[in-house]
């Protein structure tokens, strides 16, 4: 494997790689009747990347020691994501990264050394056996300080 003598970087997508807040905002005022606006088709593939987002996971890719992953939840509201979820990453972060896209509501079974997720719990991310990143939390409110830290542990 390619990968093999990496280290294992999973990164999330809603609320890390994408701007979920928005859509979710977006789309409610749109359609008030609707309980769930995660459920209308197109609110995957239509999230905007968070600030940032997309150049540090290409410099992730970038780097020698690391092989960068998306590793992202599905929604049970909404079947369509793992297609949408599909279709963001090929336009925003390129066709060869798809490849390396995994759709899970169990994230402790992908065995890796980093999860940067902005959530500690509820699909895994507590048992996962590597090292929980939270992203948007106190220690990394940004990807400039996720960025700072891989710099850190590779140098």
């Amino acid at each position: 494997m390619v990968w093999q003598n990496k280290l294992i970087v999973y990164v999330d997508m809603d609320h890390t790689l994408c701007d979920y807040d928005s859509a979710y905002s977006e789309y409610q005022r749109e359609y008030p009747e609707v309980r769930f606006p995660q459920s209308i088709p197109g609110f995957y593939s239509g999230m905007a990347p968070l600030p940032g987002a997309i150049e540090v996971y290409r410099w992730l890719q970038e780097q020698d020691r690391l092989a960068a992953f998306v590793l992202t939840a599905p929604s049970l509201k909404n079947p369509h994501s793992y297609m949408e979820k599909r279709l963001w990453v090929e336009e925003y972060l390129g066709y060869d990264v798809v490849n390396r896209l995994i759709i899970s509501p169990h994230k402790d079974l992908s065995r890796g050394h980093y999860l940067i997720d902005n959530l500690t719990e509820g699909k895994g991310q507590e048992r996962f056996e590597g090292t929980l990143i939270q992203y948007g939390g106190a220690e990394f409110p940004n990807w400039a300080a996720v960025k700072q830290h891989f710099e850190r542990l590779l140098s």
